[in-house]
């Protein structure tokens, strides 16, 4: 099997190109009509894959660094100071420490509560679109595979009228069986991987996200008490 897929790319690459070979396996395996719709789950699944990318980049900062510019500016210059500094940052953790800023002069508990409903918030943002990119991904496949009967239909029809059963009858309706399932499957694994490569990336927003509220909720207590926040002694030696 692995030396025919290997004598399969090797022949892509030598004779016409793979480009040409997939647009011939294409036309080859679309005699049933299936292959364009894989082709368009493949399309619309590979659009919303890029449009999380995208979304999901822009989401992401270093969060690290922006605990302690947030910390550092609630020392300096109080609430104000770091609500402003959350407004001029992206990001599900900025604007989550801001709705949780917002609401601290109605104590602890509501800012834990505005942070707690603000981040379902973002969450949701963050997941939008996952629905859509995991339905292309059970489509293409079965998609595929309603090819493959339809194909397997044709050779037994072709048996059928001719009265006999000859290779050359049976083995157009096989190809073009075995050419949409591979078609389904691929697109369906293409976009699998996609799908997972999302959902890791949003866990980890998630999770930063958590981490860093209650971080935000310790300073502020710490804040209110008087103590401080960020110990400022080794720059200033360093300086």
């Amino acid at each position: 099997m692995t030396s025919s897929i290997a004598l399969f790319f090797l022949q892509a690459g030598v004779d016409q190109g793979f480009f040409n070979v997939l647009v011939e396996k294409f036309n080859e395996g679309n005699e049933g009509g299936f292959m364009w719709p894989v082709l368009v789950a493949l399309i619309l699944g590979l659009a919303i894959f890029l449009e999380r990318i995208i979304t999901l980049n822009l989401a992401d900062i270093d969060t690290r660094k922006f605990i302690v510019d947030v910390q550092e500016a609630l020392q300096e210059g109080g609430v104000p100071a770091a609500k402003e500094l959350c407004a001029e940052t992206r990001g599900p953790v900025a604007s989550v420490f801001q709705a949780g800023l917002m609401r601290v002069d109605e104590g602890i508990e509501a800012a834990e509560k505005a942070i707690s409903s603000y981040g379902s918030i973002e969450m949701s943002f963050l997941e939008r679109g996952l629905v859509w990119l995991s339905l292309f991904i059970a489509i293409a496949p079965m998609l595929g595979f309603l090819g493959t009967v339809v194909g397997m239909i044709q050779a037994f029809d072709a048996i059928e009228q001719a009265g006999d059963i000859s290779p050359s009858l049976v083995a157009g309706g096989i190809k073009v069986a075995l050419l949409t399932t591979a078609a389904g499957l691929l697109a369906g694994i293409i976009l699998q991987v996609g799908y997972n490569y999302c959902v890791s990336k949003i866990d980890r927003l998630i999770s930063e996200m958590e981490e860093s509220s209650i971080t935000l909720i310790d300073s502020i207590v710490m804040l209110q008490e008087g103590e401080q926040i960020v110990d400022t002694s080794g720059n200033s030696d360093a300086e």
